[in-house]
C-alpha cells in the first residue's frame, strides 16, 4: 500500500487545544505558516494547526503522525492504517446503496449503486471517497464522481426519479420512505444483473427495515441486506452517496438550461422564490415537471402566484405529512 503523503482533520476546539500543546511543548521545529496558531516540523512532516480548526499533516512521514500522535493523543479514535482490521468487511464484495435529492425541492431523487471488493479499496481511498454530505463543494463532488464512474466502470448503477415521475409515484404511495424503498431495490436488482453472485448489500436504515427487503423482488431476496444507522461509513455506500450526489447535481444543471434559470438546491425561501418565478413565466403546471409536489413549499408557491392545488391535476395533490424523527426530509 502506497504511503498517503497529505491528511487535512477538522478538529473541535478541545482537540484543536490538545494539539496545540503537543506541538508546542514536544520535540518539534517551529516553522511560519500563514494563518495558522502553531506549526511545526516534525519527523518526515510538516504539521499545521490553523485558525479555521483545520489541522494539516504533510510529508513521507504524515501517515506516521496521524498513526501514532494524532490518533491517539488528539482524535482519540483509530482509523488510518486500521480500517480493514476493525471492520474486515470493508473489503469483502458488496454492494452500497444511497441516494440523493430527497430533500430538495427541485430535481430528481437518484439513488446510486455502487460494488467494492478488495481490488477497489485502495484506488477508492486514494481519490479520497467519503460520504458526500462532507463534500462542501459542488464542483468536488461533481469531479469524484466523474472519477468514480471510470474506476468502476459498469460495477454501479443509477435509478433517477425525474420529478414527474416522483410526483406520479408519491401520488400511488403517499409516503417518502416506501418511495425510497422502491428506489433502493431496483438499484440492488439493476446490480445483480450485472454481478449476480455478490452476496451481500449495505444502506442507509432510513425507515422500517421490512421496506426494502418488501419492494426486493425474487431476484434480491436472496441477497443479505444490512441496513445501517450512519451506513455511509461504509465505503461502498459513501461511493454509492458521490455517484447520486452527482447524477442530481448534473440534473439540476440540465434542467437549469432548459428553462433559463438558476436551479437551486434544498427548500429554502431562495428556492420558493426561484419557483415562483418560473410558475408565473410557464404556469403551475410546470411544477409538476421540476419539483416534488407533496413538499408544503409547494402551496407557498401557488399562493404566491394566486393558484391551487386543484390546477396540478390528481398527481399534484398529495401533500406529505410533517415529517417525524429520521424520517424526516434530508439533503442528499
Amino acid at each position: 500500500m502506497t504511503p498517503k503523503n497529505s491528511f487535512t482533520y477538522p478538529l473541535t476546539p478541545a482537540q484543536q487545544k490538545t494539539l496545540g500543546r503537543i506541538l508546542r511543548d514536544g520535540n518539534y521545529l517551529p516553522i511560519t505558516v500563514p494563518h495558522t496558531v502553531v506549526a511545526v516540523e516534525a519527523d518526515r512532516c510538516n504539521v499545521s494547526l490553523y485558525k479555521s480548526g483545520k489541522c494539516l499533516i504533510q510529508g513521507k512521514g504524515a501517515e506516521d503522525f496521524v498513526t501514532f500522535v494524532l490518533e491517539p493523543l488528539v482524535l482519540q479514535s483509530v482509523g488510518l492504517g486500521y480500517e480493514d482490521v476493525l471492520n474486515p468487511e470493508i473489503s469483502q464484495p458488496h454492494f452500497g446503496v444511497d441516494e440523493s435529492g430527497k430533500g430538495d425541492f427541485f430535481g430528481p431523487l437518484v439513488i446510486a449503486a455502487a460494488y467494492v471488493d478488495a481490488s477497489l479499496v485502495e484506488p477508492m481511498r486514494k481519490l479520497d471517497v467519503k460520504d458526500s454530505k462532507k463534500i462542501t463543494s459542488d464542483k468536488k463532488a461533481l469531479g469524484l464522481g466523474r472519477e468514480l464512474r471510470k474506476l468502476l466502470g459498469p460495477r454501479q448503477t443509477l435509478v433517477k426519479i425525474g420529478p414527474q415521475a416522483y410526483n406520479r409515484l408519491y401520488a400511488k404511495m403517499r409516503n417518502v420512505n416506501t418511495l425510497l424503498a422502491w428506489g433502493h431495490a431496483r438499484a440492488i436488482e439493476n446490480m445483480l444483473d450485472v454481478l449476480p453472485d455478490c452476496p451481500r448489500a449495505v444502506a442507509d436504515q432510513f425507515g422500517n427495515e421490512r421496506l426494502i427487503k418488501n419492494a426486493l423482488m425474487k431476484k434480491g431476496r436472496a441477497i443479505k441486506l444490512e441496513q445501517r444507522h450512519r451506513a455511509e461509513s461504509d465505503l461502498a455506500v459513501a461511493a454509492a452517496s458521490i455517484l447520486a450526489r452527482e447524477a442530481f447535481l448534473v440534473s439540476l444543471l440540465q434542467m437549469g438550461k432548459q428553462y433559463e434559470i438558476e436551479i437551486p438546491k434544498g427548500a429554502s425561501a431562495a428556492v420558493q422564490d426561484v419557483a415562483v418565478e418560473l410558475a408565473r413565466k410557464r404556469g403551475p403546471e410546470i411544477l409538476l415537471q421540476t419539483v416534488k409536489c407533496h413538499f408544503k413549499t409547494t402551496d407557498t408557491v401557488l399562493n404566491k402566484i394566486g393558484s391551487a392545488r386543484s390546477a396540478l391535476g390528481p398527481e399534484g395533490q398529495a401533500v406529505s405529512a410533517p415529517p417525524k424523527g429520521r424520517g424526516a426530509y434530508r439533503r442528499g
